[in-house]
């Protein structure tokens, strides 16, 4: 047999596996590729699990809050059909708690009962306070941009504010020291701006109080001045972000389902982007506002934020606080005095019944603490502006149990209920038939003011949570009030309309501001 010799066939470079070995290197790589295609399956069908389970959860929300309830007011509140016949959602809710019966209306789609009746509004808010906290709802809606503040808490939290905040706006101290910067302001600032343009084209007057406002309670609050009142100026960042804030936060209370806020927030898109941008500047501002207090220092000052400094340790803790203190104090204040001035240039009366008061009581530019207690009538008006149009148009509550009002109206626990002073201004049950006047003697018993009881004029609230800033807050309009008509006289453009059209947010203010005209005033 012959004999094969290497040098007789070309040498391979690699020897052939046996059959075995091959086939087994064949079952290792077709097992290693198929691995990617079943971490692939895998995915697939996890995320359409967890798809499908986030969809089964966003429908349960959904059907939980009742958002196809067919009847009248439920399909008018979705479709907003009320808009053909009212410029605001809160003439729509007047117009219904009108010709309710018992003042009491309920909008199935937000599980939300809403009420005009002043026997109602003091069950919530005196006789069963304990039943209708602010409540868990309340706060998520709110939790983002006022955190732990005294406008979103309940229980101990409430109640350590609550009292610092009393201790501290009750003092005799504190008040001085409130109206020396309101008169200051409105000397120094507020007077020599109108003066510069009396006699020119139109002003937004709401933009003025805004800035007057912004300044005031940053002095006041915080022993800072941010200089917002020079029209030659932007307005600063911190209120900016502020107003976009308080209307975004709004909007959430107004959805029909919580869910779907919650859905956009969660995945960081619309409007929520826009929040939650807002707020992290509003944060990063408010921090501010409080290392400039630090490092100022605030053993042996008089505002409001060094007071709860010496008590208060936790930064985050002061920075809810401090927004707390520029929502009570810009908003609330600028709103009032813009519908002031809205209906006293439509109503002349009134007008001269305010120049009678300062002509025969005030002897300077800007009156005295004592001047404006005397000031009956200017009081009475303010009060009569505040009936028609009030800063916060309605507050609501959380029910805890199950309970019945006052007006034998059925709420169920978890329930979200409203009193709503806006609407209460309007009705002629609580008001009379000349309830939609403007008229400031209804305060007056012999030239002296009288109030009325707070839960049929809920404006500043009632019960445990009335509100600790009242006083001061009238002290500064009344200041603004009284020193403006003084010295001009404010035309709104067009003639105003007494009919405004508000923007979304937390407090009422006018869409498109307050334009006017400045001019001296014939003595």
């Amino acid at each position: 047999m012959p004999r094969f010799f290497p040098s007789q066939f070309p040498i391979s470079n690699s020897i052939s596996p046996p059959p075995r070995l091959a086939m087994e290197q064949f079952m290792d790589s077709s097992f290693r590729s198929a691995i990617p295609a079943a971490q692939n399956f895998i995915s697939v069908v996890f995320f359409s699990f967890a798809a499908g389970f986030f969809l089964f959860s966003v429908l349960l929300l959904l059907l939980r809050s009742r958002p196809w309830c067919n009847c009248e007011v439920c399909s008018v509140y979705l479709n907003s059909s009320w808009t053909t016949e009212f410029d605001n959602l809160s003439d729509w809710y007047a117009h219904l708690l009108r010709r309710s019966p018992t003042g009491t209306i309920h909008i199935h789609v937000l599980r939300n009962t809403i009420t005009a009746n002043p026997e109602n509004v003091e069950y919530m808010l005196k006789t069963r306070f304990d039943n209708f906290p602010k409540g868990k709802n309340f706060s998520s809606i709110l939790g983002d941009f006022l955190g732990h503040g005294i406008f979103n808490v309940d229980g101990d939290e409430w109640r350590f504010q609550r009292k610092m905040a009393s201790l501290e706006l009750g003092s005799i101290s504190v008040r001085s020291y409130a109206f020396e910067i309101a008169a200051a302001e409105v000397s120094q600032r507020l007077i020599p701006l109108l003066s510069s343009v009396s006699g020119a084209g139109p002003i937004d007057l709401q933009d003025v109080f805004r800035r007057f406002a912004f300044d005031s309670i940053c002095k006041i609050s915080f022993g800072l001045d941010p200089g917002c009142l020079d029209l030659s100026l932007p307005m600063s960042d911190l209120a900016t972000a502020f107003e976009i804030a308080s209307m975004l936060s709004a909007r959430r209370a107004a959805a029909p389902a919580p869910v779907l806020w919650k859905v956009k927030r969660l995945l960081n898109l619309g409007s929520e982007r826009e929040l939650r941008r807002a707020i992290r500047l509003v944060n990063d501002l408010a921090d501010e506002v409080i290392r400039q207090r630090r490092k100022l220092g605030f053993a042996s000052n008089h505002d409001l934020l060094s007071r709860f400094m010496a008590s208060v340790s936790n930064d985050k803790y002061l920075r809810d606080i401090v927004i707390s203190f520029l929502l009570a104090g810009r908003d609330t204040v600028s709103s009032g005095l813009t519908t002031f001035f809205l209906l006293i240039s439509h109503n002349q009366h009134a007008a001269a019944g305010i120049h009678e008061e300062i002509d025969n009581l005030i002897s300077g530019e800007v009156p005295t603490y004592d001047e404006l207690r005397g000031m009956h009538y200017v009081h009475a008006a303010l009060y009569e502006s505040m009936r028609l149009f009030p800063p916060v148009q309605f507050d609501s509550k959380f029910c805890i149990d199950d309970d019945v009002l006052a007006d034998g109206t059925f709420v169920r626990k978890n329930t979200r209920v409203t009193y709503h002073p806006y609407a209460m201004g309007r009705m002629e049950t609580i008001w009379g038939s000349d309830g939609h006047q403007f008229r400031p003697e209804r305060w007056l018993r012999n030239g002296v003011f009288s109030p009325e009881s707070p839960f049929k004029y809920p404006v500043f609230q009632g019960g445990p949570r009335v509100c600790l800033g009242k006083e001061m807050a009238i002290m500064e309009m009344k200041t603004v009030i009284v020193s403006i008509l003084r010295a001009f006289h404010i035309e709104a453009v067009d003639g105003g309309e007494l009919r405004p059209k508000f923007a979304v947010g937390l407090t009422a203010s006018l869409a498109g501001g307050l334009p006017v005209r400045v001019s001296r005033r014939a003595r």
